[in-house]
């Protein structure tokens, strides 16, 4: 699943990691395997070292320090095979504090991390799957950087992408290799990178699991809990209606660390503001797969049956549509690169009652807010936004904007002030 340079698809990362590495000498890029760190990373260097090649490997194990003596800019890809090569690039960096001279691609978190943690050294960078900008379907004309201002731009725009589109995209993957695919070929691939994952990398990662097969059952509970705060007791007891004997508490939270190692969940934590007096907040994370196509897989639905509301199964969820829940997820994943672009976190919200909740809040760094709704019906209406409304007059001018995220075909602004948006009309 490696990108090639020459088919390479401009990321919304590439201006945040040229600005960071002019200034830095070392980079570390973060995410799974498959999402582009290497395609992006070699545009940038003029020397690669991969781990991932037994030879340099063996090189880097045995002396980490010689294995850095080659031109630089330097791409270590998969450094994590070789955890020691961090505190060499670190002790590097502190030789000769110079930029541009070291970029680190890793799909894993090491089990066994680095004698120091690189803080001041070498600054982490996330990459996730493509956004909905980043595929090319359609112009941006709402910019989130924009909103996030406090300036309340001027919404507009229109374009023909229409639910069916959405459904085809959640299952199309963001991950660039697959999305070349057709779609019969890019189910054998999301299934093989799926079952190399349990397979493979987690192994490799020193976890032996006693029946890997239970990992992939964890899996599609955690997918079928896709946008939802379902506690991981929950999901838990669910895996046994499908998979046999029901797995341990402590055997599933080892399945969760592993995976977010591997940067396979992505979870959205819980919002808990410091600068106002908000309370009865929800800590509980939002559940997220890494992108929405490997729960769309893993729940066994297709763009069609998504759409038509057919996919049937143990792990299914009844209480909501699992195409809103994935559509939810495709714009978090969206949302996100666009926030971290911004120099933003993303969040959501929940009272503990559950009385209000707000999919997603972006928050910039003086605390102020952007609160975001998504709704798979194209048209909104005053219900829509009542959560919205109530955040704005808990928080007043703390709140900057607020807007909803739909599958309808225009971008307009409410006479409420809120912003009503297609997701693919959204941008960074």
């Amino acid at each position: 699943m490696h990108d090639t340079d020459a088919g390479y698809v401009p990321r919304i990362v590439d201006a945040e990691l040229d600005e960071l590495f002019a200034e830095l000498p070392a980079l570390a890029l973060e995410g799974p395997k498959g999402v582009g760190k290497t395609a992006t990373g070699r545009r940038r260097v003029r020397t690669v070292i991969s781990l991932d090649d037994a030879q340099q490997r063996a090189l880097a194990e045995a002396s980490p320090e010689q294995a850095l003596r080659v031109p630089t800019p330097v791409l270590i890809d998969e450094w994590q095979r070789v955890p020691g090569i961090w505190d060499a690039v670190r002790r590097a960096v502190d030789a000769s504090y110079v930029p541009a001279q070291f970029l680190l691609a890793g799909s894993a978190v090491p089990r066994e991390l680095p004698v120091h943690s690189g803080a001041g050294r070498i600054v982490q960078v996330r990459m996730r799957p493509l956004a909905l900008a980043e595929r090319g379907i359609a112009t941006p004309t709402v910019s989130l950087r924009a909103l996030l201002s406090g300036t309340r731009p001027d919404i507009g725009g229109s374009t023909s992408i229409a639910l069916a589109d959405y459904a085809r995209e959640i299952v199309s993957s963001g991950f660039p290799a697959i999305r070349r695919l057709s779609s019969r070929t890019a189910r054998r691939q999301i299934a093989s990178y799926l079952r190399l994952a349990v397979d493979r990398d987690v192994r490799e990662y020193g976890v032996n699991f006693r029946r890997p097969e239970q990992v992939l059952h964890w899996m599609t509970a955690y997918a079928a809990a896709t946008s939802t705060t379902t506690s991981l007791e929950k999901i838990r007891t669910v895996v046994s209606v499908r998979g046999g004997d029901e797995p341990s508490k402590l055997t599933t939270l080892a399945y969760r660390e592993v995976l977010e190692r591997l940067w396979l969940l992505d979870a959205v934590p819980g919002w808990t503001p410091t600068k106002n007096s908000l309370a009865r907040l929800t800590q509980a994370p939002k559940h997220h797969l890494v992108d929405p196509a490997l729960a769309a897989h893993l729940l066994g639905a297709d763009a069609a049956a998504l759409v038509q509301g057919t996919v049937s199964g143990a792990f299914v969820p009844r209480h909501a549509t699992l195409l809103g829940q994935l559509f939810e997820s495709l714009v978090t994943q969206s949302v996100r690169v666009y926030a971290q672009a911004a120099e933003a976190d993303t969040y959501h919200l929940r009272t503990r009652e559950g009385r209000q909740e707000i999919d997603l809040i972006i928050q910039r760094h003086d605390q102020r807010v952007l609160a975001l709704e998504v709704k798979l019906n194209p048209v909104v209406t005053d219900d829509d936004v009542r959560h919205l409304r109530w955040l704005q007059k808990e928080l007043g001018d703390d709140v900057v904007d607020a807007a909803v995220i739909t599958t309808g075909r225009q971008a307009y602004r409410r006479e409420d002030g809120i912003a009503v948006m297609p997701a693919a009309l959204l941008g960074p």
